[in-house]
């Protein structure tokens, strides 16, 4: 591996287990809700701002989350220009954060999204949430960033100097997108300042900007940075726009360049012949001392110190992404490029040293023509409009310093201890610890890796000791280092991290920083260095284990031991005081022999560990010690006693006299005694080879037996050895001591050997060795020893001369050859020979065979090559073999001459690529052997691999282009002469081709099912899929047909730390699948539900679940009972619990003694993991051995009893029932036909009222506004109520005083006890009547509001109270019913504050268009102005019960002073000139909330029929009276036709008519005294009346009948609005949808306490939910739109509203309502439907029963920031000052109850209210 500087490195797996271990602090996480886009640091604070899709998260630096502003999803289009208000066609769409910048001097955050064309906001640093800065109306000049999410965007801030003036500024550089802003690079202003507005681009130069050159050039950048007053961009980008290939810039920028004159670029080449060629991320930091010191050795020419700044940057591959690199560029070599290139421009006409240097890529022009001398801070001139970049050739180059065979996709660097670290993160989520410095390169493998990309936010905290590492949705701050864990030096040394090492005198593993002593001589031993403090040696090396002495133990790393510090030696439990000699070895005593372990039995010596500790504890070295026993060193060699004591390293002496070994003792002397290798021994036996079966005498010699006074020689008899395992074998003798017993020492080996063994016939054994003297016995039939064959039994006197008898032939291989010969048979037999040239002649079937002399085998085996055998010839014979002495062999097996006869191949064809395997099929095949066939196709080889009566071979790739081939002959050759062939036999087709594959991802565990698509795949015999790592793993397909393959993933090992490439190999063709990729196995958290039921939904949580696995793959197992995976999230999955009661999958479960625990197993392909044991209830049920006899019994009797009453009714019923059976099916016909018609014509009419909705129209009211409605407008004063006005009528001169008093009321109204006394007094009193605890807890609420979770607590524990009592009163279903009590409204105002939001996010539009359904459906009808019926609605009393005439019109409306535009209006010609105008005030006005439109009585409508206009109202002169009644004036009445044209005016702006209109004005108020006034319907006459009600009960019956002819209307109604109606349940009834977090709350609250009460059944909870939401939020928003709409409500639509309201109610309801024929019309109307709902409403609770628990933190969370959003909006001191009504109407009741009160005695509550009655009424006090 060449590089321009030789590094070396060591790599360390930043494993994120490691930082979990106890004694250190655990790493901590935040999750993003949506990916992360942008990471900053704020310098000053260390807070963390994320930028993620749709949202700015702002962290504490341990990354607790401290504020959330919310940024998208956003209406918006693409092509949408800012305000948003005016675009069409929007949509909600994600907002990706584009760029995070701090700009700290003012303590803001600058935000750019991806919405509205890029536009930035500026958010306040400390809280994220208050928004400091944004507009969308400023034009094109303030788009930033980008809206495509692939254009990256880098930014940096800066500062801008004009007129002595400085700004802060930030330079933006973004890629291009195709509708964005044109600049390349932009200057942005951060204030309003001169023609400037915020974030405007202030530097309008065309330089940079990308028209035209960017679509051609596709810059990405990846980073930007400030230093030394320049600024610079990296990025990649194409060279001219003809190549695709990326190539990496950096380009730098004069701060102070007012023109970007100064942008010159500089290409930055990484590896050989720019292999990493695009960027990927980069970090600008310090060499430090190490790396600065390498570089500058290794540099060609410049010199890099220590503190100046290196850009390392990490660079792929494009073409492959699994190949990337770190290089690493000064800046000073950055610069000094870059002002070459601007001087050889400037100056030297583009060249530098005589070579062109200049490349000007943006321009046409392409030269450069100056001689402006350049300097090194020069900023260009304007004479030269285009950037400046650097020629290819002069691009500057590094060498890869470290590659990696994967994507790397963030690098952060920083020095420790001299040497420079950098952390590179990679697309697998690892992040891995590079040290460039000297060393070895070394990997560690991969621990637990995130599983995600780690994206380019990788950075270090302010204090450098914590890494923040970021994935898709995920940021987590882990330690740098975890030294800590180390216990040891060897484990602290083998961690090679560059920031450990051994702190000697403590025995930690520290960083040098942590080391107190670090910096004295061997005190800190820096892990990478692999030296740990030893003992090098002993003095004495060793000892006796019977003696004890002093021991000098040389410790040469030793760091300097002080006075203070004491020195300890450790031998097992003995321990003594360590000095330290002059000569700086350690001196101990050893341990007396009593304390030194036995020898053990196998050795000759004990180790035992000198340990060696300073200041008692810190162990500082260890060595083991030997002890020797020389008593145990004869244990070595028995043969040899006292040569292995007296050779013993340990310098034993031998006792001849009693054979012992002993210590060296120099005053022990005789000649008994032998100390120096002198020992009594035998040796050198003749013979040294022995016969087996045969008598030998054996002789040997004795050395040094003078001591045992014998004599030198002796000799060994020895009668017969019986050996038949090997040809020989080596024997030990031994020599014992007569008289003692003990073995002398001798070194007596011989071999033995036995002729038979190996050697079966004559030929074998006269080729044996002649040293073993083997002779052929005859008579035997054996080769034998030559003394063991008697001439008597050989029949000759030399057994050496015996003939070998002859040749036998036992076999011949193969026994089939082809009749031209030309292969090769073996011959297999015995006594073939001696020697190769003892084969005279052999024959096969009578004709020669040439004897093939290499392949000879002695005796046992003849080679030899057939020749051909002639037509006359005999074709079947023996074979013969002649050997030397005339003698010759004839097999009793015959050879066959025949020839092979191929006849068919199968298959016929295969792929161009080749690896077919083909079987050739005939007759004689087996001719010859596997050796001598060969097969090819017209001259393409085809392997053969097997052979016998059909031969397979594999064909081999075909390398001509013509595809399909002619079919080709298959030739089959036998040996050298026979040649068979099948014509036209086979064929190569076109390859199959791979198109895709899906899926393209696989967990490491494998088992996936991957389908390959192609077509070609019948050619096909084998598929496999190959995954390559270390080793090859292979999977066969198991399931293939022409289009389609399928596969299983295979298992791979993950340790292994490389990408992993996967192939498929279709016989010889063999295809990377690309991209696959494998991912780590999911992990799992722990179930936190651990009990089901077959209606509870199993949730799994854990992590990287989606990554390579649908729901649809995955399994689970509840025991041995599948259930259905419903839904797979990456962190959740959602399982539909068994159906059927489990059981456990093993025998091992079913012993259990708790049967009920069964494994919950989740399955992903191979992988298999138990999250957990859950336990399977079941609805208890009982035996049927006891429902039988209980139900059926009583059944029985009461058929029984019920058979004669039924007998009597049912033939009337039955009648009965087909009478009004056929009624209703003749009236639900009729209802079904007009309903359709009338759902369609309001479908088409609603349409254009629903794009208006879509467009955000919907006019909600703002918070205050409808917290005003609902709390206080139904006050006795109404939209008058001073909570409403917010005027309090208080003196100037005591406003102050009154303000201050009531801050101090409020004070006292946030202390608890002083509260509960409050309200408990005045719900004591009797005359605080409802409508009062009504009033007074709304006025409660808003003056509390700025504390919700104080006013939550407060609730909680009245409610607690209410609860208690119902349930003491056995009425718990009373509770909640009607508002009795202040808390019971406290409670109905708390879910409508919390339900604000979902009322805008979720329900407010289905509640909005039902009430534009409702209101559109009535007013196409006749409405009665003066009685408030409609034709069409759903209440029946409010129905219109007479047939009006009346005809549709369309009216041109012209409005006075708005221009010539006419509107359209429809209207009816019975409608009266009000009804008229409000239905054109609603189309024209139409976008306008209804409270900013004119009203009626505001305005005049004048109907021009001629030249003379006449103004239209509803009563005049011109009424017509029926009798005393007047009716009202109408359109018909005035006769205005179809397309008359109106004109709409306010009243005072009709100057010429204002007389008229006075008249017109006192006119009809004058008439309209008259209370016998009508529009359609004219109440019966008052003698009516009177007979009426004096008439008979038929009279009354028949009326009715009449009446209710009408009442098909509601059902045509009815059905026209179901759609409307389904839509508003659901979204109010939909637990599967986002559920406010406050109603699970509160339903959880209500379960907990249930629980707490034993006669508090289901049925219970149930109506207190109802009572509690449904009844109390919902009903009264469904009655009241105009609480949340700016809208007004007719009678007539809430009469509607009322039916639809009480329908809902109903629904809510456990009991059911028993219908008859008298029950009212609106409860029968919905009487289908209520089944319905009410299942809603009982899947609701229980979806809300099943989520997830809110907790109180998070309530309170969410209280305060609706306590933060909204409470400066209201008229908190008005609330406060209509509170101290009531606390001064009832004071002296309070002050009594405070007084009476302990806990408010010690806070001295009654004063200080009677401090507060002081100032605010100048009340008399006891103070």
């Amino acid at each position: 591996r060449s590089k321009v500087f030789e590094l070396a490195f060591m790599v360390l797996l930043f494993e994120m287990s490691s930082c979990l271990n106890p004694s250190l602090p655990s790493h901590t996480t935040f999750t993003s809700e949506t990916a992360i886009n942008n990471v900053v640091q704020d310098p000053q604070t260390g807070r963390i701002y994320l930028g993620a899709v749709n949202a700015i998260y702002q962290l504490g630096p341990s990354l607790r989350r401290e504020a959330r502003a919310e940024t998208g999803p956003k209406e918006d289009a693409r092509t949408c220009t800012p305000p948003a208000s005016a675009c069409h066609d929007t949509k909600p769409m994600p907002n990706l954060n584009k760029l995070l910048l701090v700009h700290p001097s003012n303590g803001s955050l600058i935000v750019c999204g991806s919405r509205y064309r890029g536009i930035c906001s500026l958010l306040n640093l400390s809280n994220v949430e208050e928004q400091l800065y944004y507009s969308d109306n400023k034009g094109e000049r303030t788009y930033v960033a980008s809206i495509e999410d692939n254009v990256n965007v880098v930014g940096v801030m800066s500062n801008y100097s004009r007129d002595g003036h400085s700004f802060g500024v930030f330079l933006v550089g973004k890629g291009y997108g195709s509708l964005d802003s044109t600049k390349l690079i932009s200057t942005r202003i951060l204030q309003d300042v001169w023609d400037w507005v915020v974030f405007e681009s202030i530097i309008e130069a065309s330089t940079v900007q990308t028209t035209p050159f960017v679509p051609k050039y596709l810059h990405d950048f990846r980073h930007a940075f400030k230093e030394d007053g320049f600024v610079y961009f990296l990025f990649s980008r194409t060279l001219d726009g003809t190549d695709n290939k990326n190539l990496t810039f950096v380009s730098r920028l004069c701060e102070d360049d007012h023109h970007y004159y100064s942008h010159t670029e500089l290409q930055l080449v990484c590896g050989k012949n720019t292999r990493y060629n695009k960027v990927q991320a980069a970090y600008v930091a310090s060499p430090g001392k190490e790396l600065a010191r390498v570089m500058t050795e290794s540099g060609t020419k410049e010199k890099v110190a220590p503190w100046s700044k290196v850009l390392f940057m990490v660079a792929s591959q494009e073409d492959d992404v699994h190949q990337s690199a770190l290089c690493m560029y000064p800046l000073d070599s950055i610069n000094e490029r870059l002002v070459d290139i601007i001087g050889a421009c400037y100056s030297n006409s583009g060249k530098h040293h005589g070579l062109p240097v200049v490349d000007i890529p943006y321009s046409s022009k392409t030269d450069c023509t100056s001689t402006i001398p350049v300097s090194a801070c020069f900023c260009g001139g304007d004479f030269l409009p285009s950037p400046l970049a650097s020629n290819p050739r002069y691009a500057l180059t590094a060498d890869a310093v470290w590659s990696w065979s994967g994507m790397l996709t963030a690098v952060a660097v920083t020095v420790e201890n001299d040497h420079t670290i950098a952390f590179l993160g990679n697309t697998q989520g690892e992040v891995f610890k590079v040290e460039l410095s000297d060393g070895d390169m070394v990997f560690k493998t991969p621990g637990d890796a995130m599983g995600e990309k780690v994206n380019k936010n990788l950075f270090f905290d302010l204090s450098q000791s914590h890494l923040y590492i970021t994935t898709e949705k995920k940021i987590t701050k882990v330690p740098v280092q975890t030294c800590l864990q180390k216990k040891d030096c060897q484990s602290c040394v083998e961690l090679r991290d560059p920031y450990c090492g051994w702190c000697v005198l403590e025995g930690r593993c520290t960083r040098r920083s942590e080391c107190r002593r670090a910096e004295e001589k061997n005190g800190w031993l820096w892990s990478p260095k692999q030296q740990c403090v030893k003992i090098v040696s002993f003095y004495p090396a060793n000892l006796s284990f019977k003696k004890t002495q002093k021991v000098n133990i040389n410790i040469p790393s030793l760091p300097a031991i002080g006075l203070s510090d004491r020195l300890l030696c450790s031998i097992k439990s003995f321990e003594s005081e360590g000095t330290m000699s002059d000569s700086g070895q350690v001196s101990c005593d050893l341990p007396n022999p009593s304390l030194i372990p036995p020898t053990p039995a196998d050795q000759d010596f004990v180790a035992v560990a000198i340990r060696v500790f300073v200041n008692e504890t810190v162990e500082l070295a260890t060595r083991d010690f030997k002890f020797y026993n020389c008593a145990a060193t004869v244990k070595k060699s028995e043969n040899t006693p006292c040569m292995s004591c007296v050779a013993s390293s340990w310098g034993c002496q031998w006792n001849t006299q009693d054979y012992t070994c002993s210590d060296m003792d120099e005053g022990a002397v005789g000649p008994n005694i032998i100390k120096h290798r002198q020992c009594p021994h035998f040796e050198n036996p003749d013979p040294v080879l022995i016969p087996v079966g045969y008598k030998t005498r054996i002789s040997f010699e004795g050395i040094n037996l003078d001591v045992y006074q014998v004599k030198r020689h002796g000799f060994l008899n020895i009668y017969s050895f019986s050996y038949d395992k090997s040809p020989d074998t080596n024997v030990l003798f031994y020599v014992k001591h007569k008289e003692s017993g003990k073995k002398m020492d001798s070194t007596l080996n011989v071999t033995l050997y036995n002729c038979s063994v190996g050697r079966e016939d004559c030929s074998l054994c006269k080729n044996a060795d002649p040293k073993y003297r083997c002779v052929w016995c005859a008579k035997q039939r054996a080769c034998v020893y030559e003394k063991l064959c008697n001439p008597d039994q050989q029949g000759a006197a030399d057994p050496h001369s015996a003939q070998c008898p002859d040749p036998q032939i036992t076999d011949i291989i193969p026994r089939f050859g082809p009749l031209r010969g030309g292969i090769s048979i073996t011959i297999r037999g015995s006594n073939l020979g001696i020697y190769k040239e003892d084969i005279k002649s052999i024959s096969v079937v009578g004709q020669p065979c040439i004897h093939q002399k290499e392949k000879y085998s002695v005796s046992t085996s003849v080679v030899c090559e057939i020749g051909p055998v002639g037509p006359e010839n005999n074709r079947n014979g023996t074979v013969e073999v002649e050997v030397k002495g005339g003698k010759r062999g004839t097999s009793s097996v015959y050879f066959t001459y025949r020839d092979p006869i191929p006849k068919t191949v199968r298959p016929f064809r295969g792929p161009k690529v080749g690896g077919t395997l083909i079987t050739i099929s005939g007759q004689f095949l087996e001719t010859g052997s596997m050796d001598d066939v060969t097969v090819t196709m017209e001259g393409l080889a085809c392997t053969v691999l097997s052979f016998g009566q059909e031969i397979t071979c594999r064909t081999g790739e075909y390398r001509s282009d013509k595809v399909p081939s002619d079919p080709l002959t298959v030739t089959v050759k036998y040996g050298k002469e026979t040649i068979t062939s099948i014509p036209r036999a086979f064929l190569f087709l076109d390859n199959p081709v791979v198109l895709d594959h899906l899926p393209k991802a696989s967990f490491v565990c494998g088992g996936r099912n991957i389908v390959v698509t192609g077509s070609g795949f019948d050619l096909i015999q084998t598929a496999f899929l190959k995954v390559q790592a270390d080793n090859s793993i292979a999977f066969e397909a198991h399931e293939k047909n022409d289009t389609v393959i399928q596969f299983r993933s295979p298992r791979v090992n993950r340790s292994l730390n490389q990408p992993f490439k996967t192939f498929i190999q279709l016989d010889n063709l063999e295809k990377q699948l690309s991209p696959f990729e494998y991912h780590p196995d999911p992990s799992f958290h722990e179930l936190t539900k651990k009990v089901i039921t077959e209606t509870s939904i199993i949730i799994v949580t854990g992590r990287g679940f989606s990554k390579a696995m649908t729901a649809k793959e995955a399994q689970a197992f509840v025991g041995d009972v599948p259930c259905l995976v419903n839904t797979l999230q990456d962190d959740k999955l959602f399982l539909d619990p068994p159906s059927t009661m489990p059981s456990a999958r093993s025998r091992r479960h079913r012993r259990d003694t708790r049967p009920e625990l069964l494994d919950l197993t989740i399955k992903f392909g191979n992988g298999e993991w138990v999250v957990g044991s859950v336990q399977y209830e079941k609805k208890n049920e009982l035996p049927l051995y006891i429902i039988i006899p209980a139900v059926i019994v009583p059944m029985l009797l009461i058929i029984a009893i019920s058979v004669y009453c039924y007998r009597r009714k049912s033939q009337q019923a039955e009648r009965e029932y087909e009478k009004v059976k056929h009624q209703l099916e003749n009236l639900e016909e009729s209802v079904r036909d007009r309903c359709k018609k009338e759902f369609t014509d309001l479908m088409i009419e609603m349409e254009d009222h629903t794009n208006e909705l879509s467009e955000g129209r919907i006019p909600f009211l703002d918070y205050k506004t409808y917290t005003d409605r609902v709390f206080f407008l139904p006050s006795k004063d109404g939209a008058n109520d001073v909570m409403i006005t917010g005027k309090l009528n208080i003196p100037e001169a005591r406003r102050a005083v009154v303000t201050q008093a009531l801050n101090q009321f409020s004070n006292l109204l946030n202390s608890k006890t002083f509260l509960l006394n409050f309200i408990r007094t005045l719900e004591r009193s009797n005359d605080f009547n409802a409508r009062a605890k009504v009033y007074f807890a709304s006025l409660l609420t808003v003056a509390l509001h700025g504390k919700l979770e104080y006013y939550t607590d407060i609730m909680r524990t009245l409610l607690l109270e209410l609860m208690g009592e119902y349930v003491l009163s056995k009425n718990p279903k009373l509770m909640l019913r009607r508002s009795e009590t202040v808390v019971e409204r406290m409670l109905c105002n708390w879910m409508s504050i919390c339900l604000y939001q979902f009322l805008k996010d979720s329900a407010g539009e289905p509640l909005y268009k039902l009430f534009r359904a409702i209101k559109h459906q009535i007013e196409k009808g006749p409405v009665d102005a003066r009685v408030k019926k409609a034709k069409y609605t759903l209440n029946d009393t409010g129905l219109l019960g007479d047939d009006v005439e009346y005809s549709v019109l369309t009216l041109q409306v012209l409005v006075h002073g708005e221009g010539p535009d006419v509107t359209p209006v429809k209207v009816l010609s019975c409608d009266t000139i009000s009804q008229v105008k409000e239905k054109i005030i609603e189309q024209v006005y139409r976008n306008l909330p209804y409270s900013q439109r004119p009203k009626v009585d505001g305005v005049t409508l004048e109907w021009r029929p001629g030249s003379t206009g006449q103004i239209l109202s509803d009563l005049d002169l011109t009424s017509q009276k029926e009798g005393r009644w007047k009716r009202i004036n109408t359109l018909a009445h005035y006769n205005v036709r179809d397309n008359a044209t109106l004109v709409l005016s306010k009243a005072f702006s009709v100057h010429q008519n204002y007389d008229q209109n006075q008249e017109n004005h006192e006119e009809r108020n004058a008439l309209l005294e008259d209370d016998k006034v009508f529009h359609l319907v004219r109440p019966a006459d008052e003698l009516d009346e009177v007979k009426s009600k004096r008439g008979s009960m038929k009279d009354k019956s028949m009326t009715k009948a009449i009446t209710e002819i009408y009442l098909t209307r509601l059902l045509s109604v009815k059905g026209t609005l179901q759609q409307f109606v389904d839509d508003f349940f659901r979204s109010v009834l939909c637990s599967g949808a986002v559920v406010p977090p406050a109603i699970k709350y509160f339903f959880d609250f209500l379960d907990e306490q249930a629980l707490k009460h034993n006669n508090v059944d289901e049925e219970t909870i149930h109506i207190w939910k109802t009572n509690s939401l449904p009844l109390r939020f919902w009903v009264n928003i469904l009655k009241n739109p105009h609480f949340t709409f700016d809208v007004h409500v007719s009678e007539v639509v809430d009469a509607s509203l009322s039916v639809i309201a009480q329908t809902f109610m109903d629904a809510c309801t456990k009991s059911e309502h028993k219908l008859s024929r008298d029950s009212p019309s609106n409860k029968l109307l919905y009487a289908k439907e209520i089944s319905t709902y009410k299942k809603m409403v009982d899947d609701y609770y229980k979806g809300i029963r099943q989520m997830v628990p809110v907790s109180d933190q998070d309530m309170n969370t969410h209280l305060a920031e609706v306590s933060r959003s909204h409470t400066d909006k209201l008229n908190t001191q008005v609330a406060l000052h209509q509170l101290y009504q009531y606390a001064s109407k009832y004071y002296d009741a309070i002050i009594t109850s405070l007084e009476e009160d302990p806990a408010a005695q010690s806070k001295q509550l009654s004063l200080r209210l009677q401090q507060i009655a002081a100032a605010l009424e100048n009340k008399v006090t006891d103070l």
